[in-house]
């Protein structure tokens, strides 16, 4: 059972960016997986600086998808890329990404705006990133239960 992930103070959109895109590897992979590939991952992807990896292209992601040091899912690279330029778009809309995120009142409400909003985020990695990022999220063992009920609202 993998340990209580680590909360940060984000300083920037390259900080929400990099927790995102763990959220978004770590989809249908283990986590130790994700995690032992994590900082080369980080390297490949410049640093989630967010800007650059918006503008990402076509060839540079048939590089990625052919690079050992990632993990080499041409959909999530994809997702990576295309999410960059979406927290973009929301932090130009909303002022900041932080309003974003701030923007509706219920845990819930928040969780289905991230999945309409992102690639490759679902349920339990919207949870994941608004937990690490410091966002109010209910105990882990209430959204658990919570889950079957709030997912008929899909």
């Amino acid at each position: 059972m993998p340990q209580e992930p680590y909360r940060i103070e984000p300083q920037g959109l390259d900080d929400y960016l990099d927790v995102m895109s763990k959220a978004v590897f770590q989809s249908g992979m283990s986590w130790k997986v994700v995690e032992g590939k994590w900082d080369t991952t980080r390297e490949a992807f410049h640093g989630f600086d967010v800007e650059r990896v918006a503008t990402m292209d076509e060839a540079e992601i048939d590089a990625l998808a052919n690079d050992t040091r990632v993990i080499r899912n041409r959909r999530k690279l994809h997702a990576v890329v295309s999410n960059a330029g979406r927290m973009l778009e929301l932090e130009d809309e909303h002022g900041t990404f932080r309003d974003y995120l701030r923007s509706l009142d219920e845990f819930w409400d928040t969780l289905k705006m991230l999945r309409k909003d992102f690639k490759f985020l679902g349920d339990f990695g919207g949870y994941y990133f608004l937990f690490v990022v410091g966002e109010e999220v209910p105990p882990h063992e209430e959204f658990r239960e919570q889950i079957p009920v709030a997912a008929g609202r899909r």
